[in-house]
């Protein structure tokens, strides 16, 4: 492979970081699974509009090709994977946040998930066939002993009856075969085999199985009651965590195949109904960037807005704890949900 070339007004981070230099010093190197730089930087190659652009492909490719990620890991995080060291919280006694919004008139739901990788498993971009399907076996069976309110059904992709199809979309649960991004970093292989969904009775807790990571694990409700929805959480990944081991380093936090997710691997959001604060953009953003927070539309990244509603969640990962996530999420929608009373002449 030589070194790529980029468009003139590619502005992704490896673009920024790649330099012939580096390219030349790291082009020969390959991981124990057998992960290399043209596999690393392949998605964004193929598709230079990419924000980032890397995938990892395993934990090893951290350490391997850390000249080209430890750079971009930097400022993305604001933190410094040589020097740092990740701190995890998952206590919700240490949370301690109120309703932003009590009455239910702004958000319509919270949702907070992560994303975990299972130890001694290669990440999904270098996940051979046969390893997904044993991750997908190992991660089903932990799922089926979940006790009490997390208890539920497992429903894998492959084979699923027309039924379970229709209800899954309808509860917006069923997640599909990959972007263009993902597919170019190899995590679209042998779709649908060796992927599923599963969710509990209540339809509050929701896990997706090796979609981009092995392990996209959700609580969600609607309304505001963030606390309740992190207790969720923090309770079936001590259950999971009982039966499975994530793929974890001091300095990184918990692994995952896209760098911007490394840390907490958590990404807590509320639908939060804007309309009047939506007018004034620069005041809207104002205030989510003093939170680093990030606004999405309704339907995910690079999505619009709908009706005056926006997906508001936590911008950085790396280098401070679930709990300081969540809780700077909430002081955000507070602050929001504030500006809209006022913009209404409250």
């Amino acid at each position: 492979m030589n070194y790529p070339t980029f468009p003139s007004d590619c502005r992704s981070a490896l673009c920024r970081h790649l330099s012939p230099e580096l390219f030349e010093e790291l082009k020969e190197r390959k991981t124990r699974y057998g992960y290399t730089l043209e596999q690393l930087i392949r998605s964004g190659v193929e598709n230079p509009d990419s924000s980032i652009g890397v995938y990892a492909g395993d934990e090893e490719s951290y350490e391997l090709f850390a000249p080209l990620l430890d750079p971009i890991i930097r400022e993305y995080h604001h933190f410094d994977p040589e020097q740092e060291r990740h701190r995890s919280d998952l206590n919700p006694e240490h949370l301690q946040v109120a309703n932003p919004d009590p009455e239910d008139r702004y958000i319509l739901s919270t949702r907070i998930r992560v994303g975990r990788n299972l130890h001694c498993f290669p990440l999904g971009p270098n996940l051979a066939r046969r390893e997904r399907l044993i991750a997908e076996c190992m991660i089903a069976d932990a799922l089926r002993a979940l006790p009490g309110d997390l208890a539920g059904h497992y429903y894998p992709l492959e084979g699923m009856d027309e039924a379970t199809r229709r209800q899954l979309i309808e509860d917006h649960f069923l997640f599909k075969e990959g972007d263009r991004f993902l597919e170019s970093a190899g995590l679209n292989r042998d779709w649908p085999e060796g992927r599923g969904i599963y969710h509990n009775d209540d339809k509050t807790f929701l896990v997706w199985v090796n979609e981009e990571d092995q392990l996209r694990i959700i609580s969600m409700q609607p309304g505001g009651d963030i606390e309740a929805v992190f207790r969720r959480l923090a309770r079936a990944v001590s259950e999971l965590e009982k039966q499975l081991r994530f793929a974890y380093s001091e300095h990184l936090g918990y692994l995952t195949s896209c760098p911007t997710n490394l840390g907490t691997a958590m990404r807590a959001s509320v639908h939060i109904r804007l309309p009047l604060l939506a007018e004034d953009r620069k005041r809207f953003e104002a205030i989510c960037e003093r939170h680093q927070l990030q606004i999405r539309g309704i339907h995910g990244e690079h999505s619009e807005s709908e009706g005056g509603v926006y997906d508001i969640s936590n911008r950085r990962r790396l280098g401070i704890t679930e709990v300081e996530a969540v809780r700077r999420m909430a002081e955000g929608a507070a602050e929001l949900i504030a500006a809209e009373k006022e913009l209404e002449g409250e």
